[in-house]
C-alpha cells in the first residue's frame, strides 16, 4: 500500500442508509460511515443540508448520495425512500439506521392528540415499516445491521416531552423483537440510547448533566464512534443491546465527599 493511499476502514464496501442525516447526529453517523469505508445514502426533508453533508463527504474522498424523505409514517413513504435508496446506491442496503424523529418538549397534558400521533408517525412508525422493507432482505441474504436511536429518557424521567420518551421506548423494545426476529437469520440489530448531545457542546442544556460522571454535553461524534462499531464485523456476536452512551446519566450516580 502506497504511503498516501486511504486505508479500507471498518466497514469497507458496506452500503448505509442514514435516515434524519442532514444535522447533528445523523450528520455525524453519515459522515463516520463514510470515513471507514461504507457508501452512504444521506437522507433527510432539506435538499440543501442533503447536499452539504454529501460534499462534506466527498471532498473528504467518501462516498455519497442524497436521497430525499418526508418519513410521515406512513407505509408508503417507508417503502419509497427503501426503493428510492436501493436505485440510488445500486446496491442492497447493508446498513440501515433509524435515527429521524421529531422532539416536542411538551408536558403531557400539553400534548394535543394531533402532536401525539405525529411523534409516534414519525419516530415509530416510519422506523418500523422501513425496518420491515429492508431488514427481510438482509435476512435473505444472510447479513446485515440495523441501528435504532434511543434516549436516556426512556429510563430516567424528566417532567417534559413524555410522548417523545414514550415513542423512544417503543423504539428499545423493538430493537428486541428484531433482534430475535432476524438474529438467526444473519442480522444484527441494535439500538444507540445517547445523553445529552449538541452539535455544538458549549450551548447545550448543561444543567442536564450535572451530577453525572461525564459532567458535560457532549458532540454527535461521541454517538457516530458507537454506531460505526455497531455495524462493524466487531458487533456480530451482539444481538437487541441499548448501548448507553451518556456519560454516565443513567447508570451512575455521583455524590460529593
Amino acid at each position: 500500500m502506497n504511503a498516501g493511499a486511504r486505508t479500507p476502514g471498518r466497514l469497507p464496501g458496506k452500503t448505509a442508509l442514514v435516515t434524519g442525516a442532514t444535522s447533528n447526529i445523523g450528520r455525524a453517523i453519515a459522515i463516520a460511515y463514510a470515513a471507514e469505508g461504507a457508501v452512504v445514502a444521506v437522507s433527510g426533508r432539506d435538499g440543501t443540508r442533503g447536499a452539504q453533508v454529501v460534499a462534506e463527504i466527498t471532498d473528504a474522498g467518501g462516498r455519497a448520495v442524497f436521497v430525499p424523505a418526508t418519513l410521515d409514517g406512513s407505509a408508503a413513504a417507508s417503502r419509497k425512500l427503501a426503493a428510492d435508496t436501493a436505485a440510488a446506491l445500486g446496491a442492497d442496503i447493508d446498513i440501515l439506521v433509524n435515527n429521524a424523529g421529531i422532539f416536542p418538549g411538551a408536558t403531557t397534558a400539553a400534548t394535543d392528540e394531533a402532536m401525539f400521533d405525529q411523534v409516534f408517525a414519525v419516530n415509530v412508525k416510519s422506523a418500523f415499516f422501513l425496518t420491515a422493507e429492508i431488514a427481510p432482505k438482509m435476512a435473505a441474504r444472510g447479513t446485515g445491521s440495523v441501528i435504532v436511536l434511543g434516549s436516556w429518557i426512556v429510563r430516567l424521567g424528566i417532567p417534559v416531552a413524555t410522548a417523545y420518551a414514550a415513542s423512544k421506548g417503543a423504539l428499545e423494545t423493538l430493537t428486541r423483537a428484531w433482534a430475535a426476529e432476524y438474529g438467526t437469520h444473519g442480522v444484527n440489530v441494535n439500538a444507540i440510547s445517547p445523553g445529552v448531545i449538541a452539535e455544538n457542546p458549549a450551548e447545550g442544556a448543561d444543567h442536564y448533566v450535572r451530577g453525572t460522571v461525564a459532567n458535560k454535553v457532549e458532540s454527535p461524534q461521541q454517538i457516530a464512534h458507537a454506531a460505526v462499531y455497531l455495524a462493524s464485523d466487531e458487533a456480530s456476536f451482539i444481538h437487541g443491546v441499548v448501548l448507553d452512551v451518556d456519560g454516565g446519566r443513567t447508570t451512575v450516580a455521583v455524590t460529593g465527599a
